[in-house]
């Protein structure tokens, strides 16, 4: 994969997980990265150990389901970094894992304020700011094989996963004729924090003999898997893909 010298990218949800693969991944292409999320000593120390290696970061408290949080977090990176090329939208929570009768209005409007609305906020500044820059560029959402399966606990963050497809490809139809690609990277069984709390739940039987089985590779996927995935979607190597979903499951969803 080419490099990416002196390129700017925007990671949301930066603190842990796939987010801090992701912006690991791209610091170490060359770019300099803007780190977003809610918890800002994780961030801190992320931007630590990124300038450690030589690279450039910085970091701004966010929380995406906030526009004026939003406004502000894409002004930090132009203001800093004088452009912005590559957006991540990675936020998300899972919200409640219950039932639907069991499921309160207010996790429900948390989950798709975070998870959806969120990422359309992101979206709406990040291709405002790259516009104005004048040199395209692109945005990579994150959604999960739940954008496309049913899950019987959860249906707050399937509904918001499952909104995303209709955002990314109604936002490439619309941004690729001035220069923006914006594809959706849908993960499957990944170890990240999210996972361990969904493994809690589920209890370790069940996931060891009903869950990894079904996965070709019999095992989870790990965070900078994803990112490499991410990376390459934004770089000039995948010039000619937008509006689609790249699903780095496993091989997951084929048993389905």
């Amino acid at each position: 994969m080419s490099d990416m010298n002196d390129s700017v990218a925007l990671i949301t949800g930066a603190s842990s997980g796939i987010g801090r693969a992701t912006a690991e991944t791209f610091a170490a292409k060359g770019a300099r990265v803007v780190l977003a999320a809610r918890r800002q000593d994780e961030l801190a120390s992320l931007v630590t150990e990124i300038e450690a290696r030589g690279g450039k970061a910085t970091a701004i408290k966010t929380d995406v389901s906030i526009a004026k949080d939003v406004e502000r977090m894409v002004a930090h990176a132009v203001e800093t970094f004088g452009r912005l090329d590559y957006a991540v939208n990675n936020a998300g929570i899972e919200g409640q894992l219950t039932g639907i009768t069991e499921l309160s209005e207010d996790d429900w409007d948390r989950v798709l304020d975070i998870n959806l609305k969120g990422t359309f906020l992101c979206m709406k500044f990040e291709a405002r700011a790259m516009l104005d820059c004048g040199h395209g560029g692109a945005i990579v959402n994150i959604g999960s094989i739940n954008s496309f399966l049913g899950f019987p606990i959860g249906s707050a963050y399937v509904t918001s996963k499952h909104g995303l497809i209709g955002l990314t490809t109604s936002a490439s139809a619309e941004l690729a004729p001035k220069g923006i690609r914006v594809n959706l990277v849908c993960p499957g069984v990944i170890d990240t924090p999210m996972h361990h709390r969904a493994r809690g739940i589920l209890g370790d039987e069940l996931y060891d003999k009903g869950l990894l089985p079904s996965i070709h590779l019999r095992r989870a996927g790990r965070p900078e898997e994803i990112a490499r995935s991410i990376v390459f979607l934004c770089s000039d190597e995948a010039s000619y893909i937008t509006g689609t979903t790249l699903t780095p499951d496993g091989g997951f969803t084929l048993t389905i």
